[in-house]
């Protein structure tokens, strides 16, 4: 009878939020921390950007670097979690723009998600390629060299693989993102005990919390930026705990565990990244031949400390949690895409709105896999692809940060006035959302900037192989969704639409009953 009445409290606070109970409502609270734990992922953003850490100042970047950014990113997690809790639906943070702002901020703050939702997919799965490439350089020696085509041909398979799970084995997936929770606390432990234990050599306490390493081009004068350069490590792994608001409209007690499940994922990250950050820092045997690995700086980290037979295992490990983190990144991508399509803000949005016999957005899976090929596509043309993977990170990191912005900065202006659901900030709302904001802001104009004097478009060693196109996307990906809210988009789109009375939201749910029509879009869309 409990677990009657807490489905039926969930029911009636999504019809109250104007929808249909049409995704199925079977996730557990822990499984929904479970989802944004696996996207944050410390075994794929803390490892696979970690070239870009140790390159841009170095030790000190793991020692202060992720402790710095991991206080910032709670601070948003918590600001966010608060609205999450009001408003327990698929569209996460463009229905609570359109709820606390209107139609227009509820536009960008959907587009915007939706290409981060694009880019950290792309990011989690090239970054994926990259390590499962060093791993078949292990196991096979001679036959993988970790060519840029080389680890693209790798991407492609990954992100199939990924949108098959998510089209045809639900229950496959829903039990691999229980797993990753454990996968990826227990692999931390494990890497970071023979990191400890094996190696003969550790480099020292001083050493880790005092040594600078400046590796990007820039002169010594220019360290301070360089720095703040390195905090993309940190600020990039911390993305995608969005997925527990998008995942609400399948979580039971959603209001509470939608809110818990963004607040948990980024605690326990922060505490299990820390360590494994460490721990692969204090295991360098040469900072000349890490820092020159270039993506492949972990391995080579593996390789010195631990030899080659147990570098396998390690790698092994990190490829596991990377493939359960890109899995889930396509999961809560096409939920997104899906709940934006059903308020018809896409192009084509009756075919990404569409519900398989399974209950799934399948066309929606199907266009995040592509479009999240196609954003990191340029690396095939690079020498190792640290520049282009460098800024798919940065157009993720930019557009999910300023998505999750935008509500908080609207909660603000609401003040005391707004009612927040059954988890609450209560009057310490002003301070966190202020420092939220002024966060997000910082991170948008610094991840944009350019990589290395190479990428400086007046410099005269200027290259486009070294250009930082991030400001291209995020500038771009402006400029076309303002123009077309301008031209077209603010005469059509009114933000959420409300799918019925009652009695018709419980005919479009008949559908998913046995013996409905599944696998079409309600006429109501």
């Amino acid at each position: 009878m409990e677990v009657s009445h807490g489905h039926d409290k969930d029911t009636r606070m999504l019809h109250a939020l104007g929808y249909a109970q049409e995704l199925s409502r079977k996730m557990s609270g822990f499984s929904n921390f479970a989802i944004s734990f696996t996207i944050i992922s410390i075994l794929s953003g803390t490892l696979t950007l970690y070239y870009q850490g140790i390159n841009y100042g170095g030790p000190v970047m793991e020692a202060y670097g992720w402790p710095v950014v991991s206080f910032f990113v709670l601070i948003v997690g918590l600001g966010m979690a608060e609205i999450a809790s009001k408003y327990p639906t698929a569209g996460g943070l463009y229905y609570w723009s359109s709820k606390l702002g209107g139609a227009g901020w509820g536009w960008f703050t959907g587009w915007f998600n939706l290409i981060g939702q694009i880019a950290i997919t792309a990011g989690i799965d090239y970054g994926a390629a990259v390590f499962t490439d060093a791993l078949l350089q292990l196991l096979w020696p001679g036959t993988f060299d970790g060519n840029s085509h080389e680890v693209i041909y790798v991407y492609a398979a990954i992100l199939a693989a990924h949108a098959l799970m998510n089209i045809f084995s639900v229950k496959l997936v829903a039990l691999l993102n229980d797993i990753s929770v454990w996968w990826h606390c227990l692999g931390v432990l494990i890497i970071v005990a023979f990191l400890v234990f094996k190696p003969d050599h550790h480099q020292s306490v001083g050493t880790v919390f005092s040594k600078t390493i400046n590796n990007s081009g820039f002169s010594h004068a220019w360290i301070w930026y360089v720095l703040l350069l390195g905090l993309l490590q940190a600020q990039y792994t911390y993305t995608g705990y969005d997925a527990s608001a998008h995942m609400s409209e399948e979580t039971k007690g959603a209001s509470r565990a939608a809110a818990r499940g963004v607040v948990m994922s980024i605690v326990v990250s922060a505490v299990f990244g820390y360590i494994l950050a460490l721990g692969v820092t204090f295991a360098i045997q040469d900072f000349k031949a890490t820092g020159g690995a270039g993506t492949f700086a972990v391995k080579q980290v593996f390789l010195d400390s631990l030899g080659t037979t147990t570098a396998k295992v390690m790698l092994f490990i990190t490829v596991g949690a990377q493939f359960y983190c890109g899995m889930s990144s396509i999961t809560s991508a096409s939920r997104m895409m899906y709940a934006f399509s059903r308020d018809r803000a896409v192009p084509g949005h009756q075919l990404w709105r569409r519900l398989n016999a399974q209950r799934v957005p399948y066309f929606a899976a199907i266009a995040i896999a592509v479009l999240a090929f196609l954003a990191a596509f340029p690396a095939y043309f690079g020498t190792n692809g640290a520049v282009a993977y460098a800024a798919v990170t940065s157009i993720a990191t930019i557009g999910l940060y300023i998505a999750y912005a935008i509500p908080i900065f609207l909660r603000l202006r609401h003040g005391d006035a707004w009612e927040p659901g059954d988890w609450s900030l209560g009057r310490h709302y002003r301070w966190i959302g202020t420092i939220a904001c002024v966060w997000v802001a910082f991170i948008a104009i610094l991840f944009i900037l350019p990589l290395s004097p190479a990428g400086v478009p007046w410099n005269d060693s200027f290259t486009w192989v070294s250009f930082n196109y991030a400001p291209i996307a995020v500038l771009g990906t402006f400029a076309l969704v303002g123009g077309w809210w301008l031209l077209s988009a603010r005469n059509w789109f009114t933000g959420p639409i409300a799918q019925g009375s009652e009695e018709e939201l419980a005919r479009i749910e008949a559908q998913y009953e046995p013996g409905g029509a599944t696998g079409t879009a309600p006429s109501s869309a």
